[in-house]
């Protein structure tokens, strides 16, 4: 399976400080979501996992999907995606506050949402970014705006990294 790994600068994981290897597989004894196993994310979930890197990673052996990520036994980092760059992440967040002051920007409380992804945005904060557009939409239209929200994040950061959607 193909998916994609969110990492910190040096393909260091930002939970564990992992290093991982360039093409060389990677196992795990168990597979346990946030506990044990090779994480990774499909498309949709890329906005939840935003990092300095981005890389294709191909998982192997036990894969199981939960909701937010897909853990293997098994993963190989095989490609950077180089367009994923500090110039698309600041895109990317100035899409959401963009996007957000459109729909929310004049709706009291709602309207707080503008603000706080702007200030994330200055702070290169750009996954909390995310999260707060999507929670926007969750108070606006209830849980499935929140994943309607996500979905278009994904398929925004799809398109502009050429990664099939």
């Amino acid at each position: 399976m193909i998916a994609y790994k969110f990492l910190d600068a040096g393909r260091i994981a930002p939970f564990t400080r992992f290093q991982w290897p360039e093409n060389e597989w990677v196992s795990a004894d168990r597979l346990a979501p946030c506990k044990a196993g090779v994480h990774a994310c499909r498309v949709r979930d890329l906005p939840i996992w935003i990092d300095d890197e981005l890389w294709e990673v191909e998982l192997g052996g036990d894969v199981v999907e939960y909701p937010r990520k897909v853990v293997a036994s098994r993963g190989r980092l095989t490609r950077r995606i180089d367009a994923w760059t500090p110039a698309l992440a600041d895109e990317f967040a100035a899409m959401l506050v963009s996007h957000t002051r459109r729909r929310f920007g004049s709706i009291p409380v709602l309207s707080g949402f503008v603000v706080d992804i702007a200030r994330f945005r200055a702070t290169n904060r750009v996954p909390i970014a995310g999260f707060a557009a999507a929670r926007a939409a969750e108070l606006s239209g209830g849980p499935r705006a929140y994943e309607h929200e996500r979905l278009r994040q994904a398929a925004w950061l799809a398109e502009r990294l050429a990664i099939p959607a």
